[in-house]
């Protein structure tokens, strides 16, 4: 009569996570990976270049349709249901002043979009030049600055609905 063999000392068909191979592409432990083929310098431009068309479509379709006539473009849904300017509100207004060269009448419309319409550019020359050179982009933006950017946010917000700061209310 033939004795069963323990259970833990059944031989296993499977393999073990610690001898299973890596999935295919992947570099087997310890050893480097393989070195990525260069890219050429009109891909490496592609994506800067693409996202700066889009923008400058944009502005050109905000400079052509303008925003104070009504209809073209919908309300802001928090100033219609509540009266509030939000931080965006004049935004398109702001946008076509620019477009058409008016900086003052943009900063009356929204000054802080302004202001991100200047660090855009300077974020899009960086990212050209890097692309250009073939430096990857890397932006990490550490946490307090998030949280520097929303205060900075609410206090436009609310500085924009006080009465001592109709200045920046469009």
């Amino acid at each position: 009569m033939p004795v069963p063999a323990p259970q833990g000392d059944a031989p296993d068909s499977r393999p073990r996570p610690e001898t299973a191979p890596p999935p295919p592409g992947t570099p087997w432990p310890g050893f480097p990976a393989p070195p990525s083929p260069p890219r050429s310098r009109a891909r490496r431009l592609l994506a800067p270049v693409a996202t700066l068309a889009g923008v400058a479509a944009a502005f050109a379709y905000v400079g052509a349709v303008d925003p104070n006539e009504p209809g073209h473009y919908p309300v802001c849904p928090l100033l219609r249901f509540t009266g509030v300017y939000c931080p965006g509100c004049g935004g398109l207004r702001s946008a076509h002043a620019f477009a058409h060269g008016d900086l003052p009448s943009a900063l009356g419309a929204n000054a802080l979009a302004v202001v991100g319409y200047g660090v855009f550019a300077v974020l899009t020359v960086l990212w050209l030049v890097r692309a250009y050179r073939g430096v990857p982009m890397r932006l990490a933006v550490p946490p307090n600055w998030w949280w520097g950017i929303g205060a900075v946010l609410a206090l436009f917000t609310l500085v924009r609905n006080l009465p001592f700061g109709s200045a920046l209310a469009p």
